[in-house]
């Protein structure tokens, strides 16, 4: 599935070379627009099943992340599985519920993060942060790609795992 999956970054033009700032504000030359994936219908399904299966064995009771990377991610998995999903916003709303959260979670659930390119690992932090502030356990953290810029060692208390790292792919 890995290999479906690496195919399809590249067929779908979601890896690409150029001159690009990142969301951390760095340059790079090296850019994963993962949406390319994460919303084409096999590769949703692909990045579903990879997730399901490193989970396998963990007591995962909610999956989700940080909107907008996440969303696609945890839709399809939602998807696939009997897990319930969630969607971290970057900040309250400041109407109706004003919730930061949404979807399916409790105090005391066990979750997995989930998110399409990690660099320096701040969005993902970002969503650990509201799920912990809000009383669930993070068991697990899975982003598609790894950027080797930092998100490993931001995320080491956090069982880390991405799908590939950009040497895979670069």
């Amino acid at each position: 599935m890995k290999e479906e999956l690496k195919k399809l970054l590249f067929s779908t033009g979601a890896v690409k070379t150029g001159d690009f700032i990142l969301s951390s504000g760095k340059k790079s030359n090296f850019y994963i627009d993962c949406r390319k994936v994460t919303l084409h219908p096999q590769g949703a399904k692909l990045i579903a099943k990879i997730i399901l299966e490193k989970i396998k064995g963990l007591k995962v009771d909610a999956i989700g992340g940080l909107t907008l990377g996440a969303d696609p991610i945890t839709s399809s998995i939602v998807a696939l599985s009997d897990l319930p999903g969630f969607i971290v916003r970057k900040k309250e709303k400041e109407y109706g519920t004003k919730q930061r959260i949404e979807g399916i979670i409790e105090p005391g659930y066990n979750v997995v993060i989930v998110e399409d390119v990690a660099t320096t690992g701040a969005s993902a932090l970002q969503a650990i942060e509201a799920v912990e502030a809000f009383g669930a356990k993070v068991v697990k953290v899975i982003s598609v790609v790894d950027r080797e810029e930092g998100a490993e060692g931001a995320l080491k208390n956090y069982n880390f795992e991405p799908i590939f790292k950009k040497s895979e792919l670069a």
